[in-house]
């Protein structure tokens, strides 16, 4: 029996918002973008190689030629983002002695970290990582790759990440740090 002036938690208050969301649920990609349609189907991009099949964009190994000769190349949304407009949503900083003394492991776990997130979406991808001689700076076109990064170096290094979100644009600032003992 439902109570009417029994408190809701905010989860089941949250659960009931639909601010934002598409009725027929297709992911962003296939919401008709600015130059007027998504993508024909099947389009490949002519600079990375992702395939929109599906409504959504993929990686695929071996393409079939009846898939080459019908298919459009196009350019992706992550290549648009990363080339015409250089947005970053997710920055990662990774600093302390610690970072400068396993360099190498900690740019080997990010540079995997974004080979298993671009295998089921591509568009998520590292525009660039920097060693300024104190800390890693690591900019990504998704604030969900820059998180799965700090979770994976705290996973496989310890330490701490702290992140923060933007109020202004969505993106994200996630910082981690190892400290010796």
């Amino acid at each position: 029996m439902n109570q009417p002036d029994a408190p809701r938690g905010k989860g089941l208050i949250r659960s009931l918002s639909r601010k934002g969301s598409r009725s027929d649920k297709s992911p962003t990609v296939a919401v008709k973008r600015r130059r007027g349609q998504a993508p024909k189907e099947p389009s490949i991009c002519q600079r990375c190689g992702a395939v929109y099949s599906r409504k959504r964009w993929g990686r695929r190994e071996a393409l079939p030629q009846e898939l080459l000769a019908k298919a459009a190349w196009v350019e992706c949304p992550a290549c648009e983002q990363q080339e015409k407009t250089g947005l970053c949503y997710g920055r990662v900083i990774a600093s302390g002695r610690f970072a400068q003394e396993n360099l190498d492991a900690i740019v080997r776990r990010v540079r995997n970290v974004e080979r298993r997130a671009g295998l089921s979406q591509p568009e998520r991808r590292i525009v660039s990582a920097e060693w300024d001689g104190e800390r890693l700076e690591v900019l990504t076109t998704s604030q969900k790759l820059a998180h799965r990064i700090g979770r994976e170096l705290e996973k496989a290094f310890g330490g701490r990440t702290r992140y923060r979100w933007s109020s202004v644009d969505g993106s994200l600032y996630a910082a981690w740090r190892h400290e010796l003992g």
